[in-house]
């Protein structure tokens, strides 16, 4: 919260600019480089975006959503790190396993999966996005790549079966659960019922495999460039940007929010400030936790030698999207918005809370 009240503030000092048309000085303050601030994520969007298409490849994309019941978000308060990894590796798993079915697909698929946390009102709501290229490298019942592989697409239009998948998904995430109670791991601080206790443990992880779990498939996207864009807007993301906010006073903030129960219908929430900030904080990660993923064709251990055979196979040489390098947040414009005429360059450096340069200085939000 410190990070985000000091950015792009003279706290942090910065650079004075200068139009050397019009003569306009302007300051431009450093920012806190927190992966939670809505303002600090837009230089590292563009890098993702650059360095993620040169792995695409001219294929359907499908995105998969994993979400966790209620009683198992609740349990996420207190062991963050634990269920996050689980939601990750459960869903990647059961995608790999069952593209690796030879009733299926039998080939080993490329996947991106993306950790969101938040719902529209802020509510803690952890899920997982995930994009599968809609085809791979033929492989067996394990996964391992064939010697001599070759391409095999999807049908067109479908993926994976949602109801197979929900339940293969449920299966290994409470079984990884399971393990890390017989290990000592858990913690129980948030649940609704006293896990300790063996009887009521088992009472609770029936109830969950009674559920059946939400997995839902979207159809494929429109084209390489749609998917960067889409990936890099979950990936980079916290749970409110500055353009959801409406209003703040002392006691309350108000926010704009999609009620998707009524068509994703715009609707206002006006929170306390005391709710606000814990609703917010809920969703600031574990210290090193990744929040982007990769797996399959596109797991760091021998990903370039596999997109090369793929693309071999598909008999393209490269595919690149014009999208990562047009991007707006990959473009600065430093010409003065006065004249028009001019180029804004640094003339001075403000040292950290600077109170000369705010008496003759104009700040700017260079977000």
């Amino acid at each position: 919260m410190t990070d985000l009240s000091r950015c792009r503030t003279r706290a942090l000092g910065g650079t004075v600019w200068q139009c050397f048309a019009c003569g306009r000085r302007e300051a431009r303050y450093r920012s806190c480089g927190n992966r939670h601030c809505p303002k600090c994520q837009g230089g590292r969007r563009a890098a993702w975006l650059e360095r993620e298409a040169g792995w695409l490849l001219p294929v359907e994309y499908h995105h998969v959503v994993f979400t966790l019941p209620q009683p198992l978000a609740e349990l996420a308060r207190a062991n963050a790190r634990l269920v996050y990894g689980l939601l990750f590796a459960a869903s990647s798993a059961a995608v790999q396993e069952l593209a690796a079915a030879p009733k299926y697909l039998g080939a080993q698929v490329g996947l991106t999966a993306v950790l969101h946390t938040w719902g529209q009102t802020l509510s803690l709501h952890p899920h997982v996005h995930l994009l599968a290229s809609g085809g791979g490298l033929s492989c067996d019942r394990t996964g391992t790549i064939d010697e001599q592989p070759c391409w095999r697409s999807c049908r067109p239009g479908f993926f994976l079966p949602v109801r197979v998948l929900s339940r293969l998904f449920r299966g290994k995430f409470l079984d990884g659960l399971r393990r890390a109670r017989q290990q000592g791991v858990l913690r129980y601080t948030g649940a609704s019922v006293d896990l300790a206790d063996e009887a009521a443990w088992q009472r609770w992880l029936g109830e969950l495999r009674r559920q059946e779990w939400v997995v839902y498939s979207q159809p494929p996207c429109a084209g390489a460039a749609v998917v960067l864009k889409y990936l890099a807007r979950y990936g980079y993301r916290v749970a409110l940007s500055n353009a959801r906010l409406l209003a703040a006073t002392e006691e309350t903030v108000s926010f704009r929010y999609k009620d998707y129960r009524q068509q994703g219908k715009e609707k206002t929430l006006t929170l306390t400030g005391t709710e606000f900030a814990r609703r917010f904080l809920q969703h600031v990660l574990p210290r090193g936790l990744v929040r982007v993923r990769h797996y399959g064709l596109l797991a760091n251990r021998g990903r370039d030698e596999k997109v090369r055979q793929c693309r071999r196979l598909l008999r393209v040489d490269t595919l690149r999207s014009q999208a990562a390098e047009t991007d707006p947040v990959a473009v600065r414009a430093d010409r003065c918005a006065v004249c028009g005429q001019g180029e804004l360059r640094p003339v001075e450096v403000l040292p950290a809370v600077c109170e000369a340069a705010r008496a003759t200085v104009g700040a700017v939000d260079s977000s």
